[in-house]
């Protein structure tokens, strides 16, 4: 672990250094769990810190906050607490506790409790590892169910027989690991799996749980190959029984990936991060009827711009996408068509389309017509004579279609032409 904790960033180092004086000026034990330690096992970045807290661990988290500057969000039903610092990183701070399942796929009852008993109830046991804080101090891993083992054979493996009964979203971490990282799903854990999933377990859940864990698939380096195994399982029952995972929705994700990529490369810096999860789910989806597609974005609860993105993709009927692989269609056409549309619609029009000219269109959009501007502005018409009113709209539209065809390219020539209409 030595070796390891020095490929750790100093900005999360300091966040340790601190908590461990929480825990020493509170006298509250605090540990290091979860996806930190695992990834920092497998020589993996992950930013993202887990800390439990042998006593309360909502006042933990707000002794620390105080000490980082962290804004803090508080869970009191699950006696948790996040706190976001301003450089980005996210540190979530939790009570040991024990869990009770009051029923199958149920939320759990939570109530206090000790480390081995938090351990416990988590899902695999590579995800099950402890290190306790202390200040300057070397401390060695609590590994109570062998899960640094099955990190270096590449397993994944429940914690016990009931783990799917208890949370079945459990199934779709089981097959975001195993492909994540090329594990594999050990024997007995499959078959408890597909067990689960026989049952109908996935269809009893709750849908939003359901989606934030779709979402997260959605947003791994290589989704299609959680999609296609979670298909293979049997285990997208929970979107539609109509759902098939094959060469096209391969295909279409193989695109997305490329247009993904030339997009962040080219125009990240002109547009709020993409929603990749998004995407995917749009073509995810894009066999299936609209009016099932609609129930499906209904059951998930979407909210508005999520759904938006999705079906305004597939509002775009033959027409459309004729007109846009014209190659004698005008910018000013062009801007119209796609002024509307989100980043996360085009992408998904590129990579569904083979025609060059659409796609050119798009780029020439992206590139040229989304970031122009007219330099004229009101003053400019009041100082020509013209009283404000309903013309000004008239007059910047005609101005604007001009300046997007390419026939007026400057101030001086924008101003030449509002004189011109003005006669």
């Amino acid at each position: 672990m030595k070796t390891s904790f020095k490929l750790v960033p100093e900005a999360l180092k300091k966040i340790i250094r601190e908590t461990a004086e929480v825990s020493q000026e509170t006298g509250m034990p605090a540990y290091l769990v979860g996806g930190f330690l695992r990834d920092l096992i497998l020589g993996v970045k992950n930013f993202d810190l887990d800390i439990i807290v042998i006593g309360d661990g909502i006042n933990f988290a707000q002794r620390l906050a105080k000490r980082l500057k962290a804004d803090l969000r508080k869970h009191d039903r699950f006696k948790t607490a996040t706190l976001m610092l301003a450089s980005g990183l996210k540190v979530d701070v939790a009570t040991a506790r024990t869990e009770r399942y009051p029923g199958l796929a149920m939320l759990p009852v939570v109530s206090p409790g000790s480390l081995e008993g938090d351990l416990r109830r988590r899902d695999f046991s590579i995800n099950a590892l402890a290190l306790r804080i202390l200040p300057g101090q070397d401390q060695q891993m609590i590994d109570l169910f062998s899960g640094q083992k099955d990190l270096a054979a590449g397993k994944i493996r429940v914690l016990h027989a009931l783990s799917f009964l208890d949370d079945p979203t459990r199934i779709l971490r089981a097959v975001r690991f195993e492909q994540r990282y090329n594990f594999k799903i050990e024997p007995s854990t499959l078959a408890l799996l597909k067990q689960a999933v026989a049952a109908g377990l996935l269809q009893k859940t709750h849908a939003h749980r359901l989606r934030d864990e779709l979402v997260l698939m959605l947003k791994e380096f290589y989704p299609f190959k959680q999609i296609n195994r979670l298909g293979k399982l049997g285990a997208l029952i929970f979107l539609s029984r109509n759902l098939k995972i094959g060469l096209a929705t391969k295909n279409l994700f193989k695109r997305l990936e490329e247009e993904i990529l030339w997009f962040q490369k080219n125009f990240s810096f002109s547009c709020w991060p993409l929603d990749v999860g998004m995407i995917y789910l749009a073509a995810l989806l894009s066999s299936l009827p609209l009016v099932e597609v609609k129930a499906i974005i209904q059951k998930l609860g979407l909210c508005r711009k999520e759904e938006e993105k999705i079906l305004s993709f597939y509002m775009m009927d033959s027409k459309f996408k004729q007109r846009l692989s014209d190659k004698r269609i005008k910018p000013a056409e062009i801007f119209s068509l796609l002024e509307s549309l989100s980043c996360e619609v085009i992408i998904l029009l590129r990579a569904s389309s083979t025609n060059g000219n659409l796609k050119q269109h798009l780029a020439d959009f992206l590139k040229i017509y989304r970031g122009m501007r007219l330099e004229v502005r009101g003053k400019d018409l009041r100082n020509l004579g013209v009283l404000p009113g309903p013309c000004y709209k008239k007059i910047f539209a005609q101005v604007w279609e001009a300046k997007l065809n390419g026939q007026v390219r400057s101030y001086e020539e924008e101003v030449v032409l509002i004189k011109s209409l003005i006669k």
